[in-house]
This record gives C-alpha cells, sequence and structure tokens, in this order.
C-alpha cells in the first residue's frame, strides 16, 4: 500500500493561532482556484490507480471550510482501493457533509484551539461526530494555559475519542509538566522531545510519500529532496528503503514512519487519523 501525504497550495485559515509553525496568507480567488484544481486533478489521479492508497491532507490552511476538500474526501472515501482518507482539521467547518462518505473509510484529525473557538461550539461539533458515526482523534497543544481546557475536554468527549497532546514547538518540559500531560494523553512521551534519526531506517520514500500541488513527490513534508512527479510516474523508480537524512524528526506526522518507533503497532489501524490500537484503554 502506498501512503500519500497531500498538501495543495491552499494557505488561509480563519483561525491565527500564535504558536502555529504555519506561514499564513489571504488566498486570492486565483490562488484558490488553483488550489481546487489541484486537488481535483490528485483525486482523478488516485481514482485511476490500482494499489491500495491510503491519503492523509495535511493542508496549510483550513481545508474543510472548502467545498473541494469535502468532495475530495467523500469521492476518495467511496473508491475501493482507498484504504483510509483523512484531513487535518480545526472542525470550524459544518459536520453534515460527513453523511455522504463512506464512513468506513473516512477519519478526522481534529485540534482544538482554546482561544479561537468557544469550548462548548467544538464539543458540540465533536458530538455531531460521534452521532453521525464518523471516526475521529481530537487533539491539543501541550501549552499550560491549555491544560485546564484539555482536562475539561477530556471528561466530556466519549471515552473512545482518544485525546492527544502535541509537545509545543521548543518547549521544554519538565518531568512533572509531562506527567501532567501524559495524564490526559498516554502517548504524550513521543512528542515530548524530538526524536534522533539521521541515518536511521524510515519508511517514507518507499511505502509513504509527500506530494504537493504540482504533483512533485518527496520523501516527506520535511525533507526538501525531490524524487519525481507523481503525474509523469517518474518517481516510481525512487522509491526504495532509505535513512533518515536529518538529524532529529518532531513532528507526528514524521516520525510515525520512523521504523526505530514502534508506532505502526501503537497506531495500527489508525495510523493516519492518529488514533491508538488499543483504544479505549
Amino acid at each position: 500500500m502506498l501512503t500519500i501525504l497531500y498538501r495543495g497550495p491552499l494557505a488561509s485559515c480563519d483561525y491565527d493561532c500564535p504558536y502555529c509553525p504555519f506561514a499564513k496568507r489571504r488566498d486570492t480567488p486565483d490562488q484558490l482556484r488553483a488550489d481546487r484544481a489541484a486537488l481535483e486533478r490528485f483525486v482523478a489521479w488516485v481514482k485511476d490507480q490500482r494499489q491500495s492508497i491510503s491519503v492523509l491532507f495535511t493542508p496549510w490552511g483550513e481545508g474543510l471550510v472548502r467545498s473541494w476538500y469535502r468532495r475530495a474526501l467523500v469521492d476518495l472515501s467511496h473508491m475501493p482501493h482507498v484504504e483510509r482518507v483523512a484531513i487535518q482539521t480545526n472542525l470550524s467547518h459544518r459536520t453534515d457533509w460527513t453523511s455522504e462518505a463512506d464512513l468506513d473509510h473516512l477519519a478526522l484529525w481534529c485540534t482544538y484551539h482554546p482561544d479561537q473557538v468557544p469550548y462548548k461550539r467544538f464539543l458540540t461539533k465533536c458530538r455531531d461526530l460521534t452521532t453521525l458515526g464518523v471516526r475521529y482523534s481530537v487533539g491539543i497543544v501541550g501549552l499550560d494555559e491549555h491544560l485546564e481546557s484539555a482536562h475539561r475536554l477530556r471528561k466530556d468527549l466519549p471515552p473512545d475519542v482518544y485525546l492527544w497532546v502535541n509537545a509545543a514547538e521548543g518547549h521544554t518540559y519538565t518531568d512533572a509538566e509531562a506527567a501532567r500531560w501524559t495524564e490526559i494523553d498516554p502517548h504524550f512521551s513521543y512528542s515530548r522531545t524530538p526524536h534522533p534519526s539521521q541515518g536511521l531506517p524510515c519508511r517514507t520514500g518507499e511505502t509513504v510519500i509527500s506530494v504537493d500541488g504540482e504533483g512533485t513527490v518527496r520523501r516527506c513534508h520535511f525533507v526538501p529532496t525531490v524524487l519525481g512527479n507523481l503525474y509523469d510516474g517518474s518517481y516510481r523508480e525512487s522509491l526504495r528503503p532509505r535513512p533518515c537524512p536529518l538529524g532529529t524528526c518532531d513532528c507526528h506526522i514524521g516520525y510515525v514512519h520512523l521504523e526505530s518507533l514502534p508506532l505502526y503497532d501503537v497506531f495500527a489501524g489508525g495510523l493516519l487519523e492518529r488514533i491508538p490500537h488499543a483504544w479505549p484503554r
């Protein structure tokens, strides 16, 4: 199976979180049209494939406020060779569109931003997903000012919904601080510190690839070396086992693929949507 991390040119977001590492812009109508065309081209390519494929959308901005991302997820979920299609989202969009999807193959990776959305509004969206039967995880950034909200969310979410915690970028956690977050997310230790990766085997570049709006293929979002292009098929000859060239990997969508970590077992069956295999505990 080939796992694809797709990130098109979309960069506009309806939130402006100060801790977000992504540079945001206001997409012009022309930029939005270009993003839509790029996404539709990608979906058409997936439709024509015969091998098993899983797709995780990791947009710079918020995709699900755009109709073409909702349509892409619905269409991909119904393709028999697509094992899973998921997207990272702030859940600010309406949720009823999911009723059109094949829920055996659709999943959402949702992030709660306490300073961007009223708590009750976000929780209502989560409960809507539960009622609709959508598979989803919820996460929060591990900042001190978010701890109370995280505990509240863990209490109010259904127990079968995994609440993950991302270590704040550049933040160092004492053992006592880490323990507080581990009470909420038992797998927080994987996010707490960057993982040494240089020279270690990684599935990216072999069974996992990153694709941008032009179809340019790289092994992952964090290694700029180009492996070829999706649409002319030139990437295929570059797929092979290879070690990571970077010193460390500190993002879940990167280090989850390191063979030195047990995360393919930890998240078996829920790798793209970040749901542990043995959940709820």
